[in-house]
């Protein structure tokens, strides 16, 4: 009789926890697959940028995450030479390029943050930011206006970047035609005043056919 009992009793339980997994078993296994995409999430974040928390997720507000902005306001830092972002960041620190933002965080970092940083969005994968509306004739203005003025012996064949210039190829066309002015206007200047001179020559039309051209192209991974 005992042993009918606990056979009955048995029986019920599983009865019960089987009904309770049909009625729950999609729940139970949706959460099952978000947590295990969340630690293979993790994983990846520590392995690429090290533990929590990481110095460069201060960078994600306007930089986006792994420097890759969705704001065509904002440089993309992803993909970009550790050299240049290194040298960038020492400029805003020094006070030889000028940002409101930027001066006082560089200022902030040491010489080994600042290397640390520069690697980190190095070796991240560079995208568009955001392609322009299609444009035939202004695409067609601004690529003979790049290849008139040379700009891959600086900045790469694709203009991803090059020995001495940065990626150019999918920044947002809002932040490359600002920069491009700021040159003109002489508001930004680099060492070798290559861009100031380029840029002394070019009408406001064609630096925003240059901005939507530039900012089309689909950077290249090095």
């Amino acid at each position: 009789m005992k042993r009918r009992t606990l056979l009955l009793g048995s029986a019920m339980l599983a009865a019960g926890l089987l009904g309770v997994t049909a009625f729950h078993g999609p729940e139970l296994l949706a959460g099952y697959r978000f947590m295990n995409a969340l630690d293979q999430h993790y994983a990846s974040y520590e392995t690429n940028g090290g533990a929590w928390p990481q110095p460069q997720d201060a960078c994600s507000l306007c930089h986006g995450v792994r420097g890759q902005p969705h704001n065509s306001l904002y440089p993309a830092l992803a993909g970009q030479s550790a050299a240049y972002i290194q040298a960038q960041l020492q400029a805003f620190a020094q006070g030889t390029r000028h940002s409101a933002q930027m001066q006082p965080l560089a200022a902030a970092l040491s010489d080994e943050r600042i290397k640390a940083l520069a690697e980190y969005f190095a070796r991240q994968v560079p995208r568009v930011t955001d392609a322009p509306p299609p444009d035939d004739a202004l695409r067609a203005r601004g690529q003979a206006s790049a290849a008139a003025r040379g700009c891959t012996a600086c900045h790469g064949e694709t203009l991803s970047g090059g020995p001495v210039g940065p990626r150019l190829a999918g920044q947002g066309q809002a932040y490359l035609l600002e920069q491009l002015a700021a040159f003109k206007r002489g508001q930004r200047s680099d060492p070798s005043g290559a861009m100031n001179a380029t840029t002394a020559s070019l009408s406001e039309e064609e630096l925003q056919a240059l901005a939507h051209y530039i900012a089309g192209l689909a950077p290249s991974t090095r």
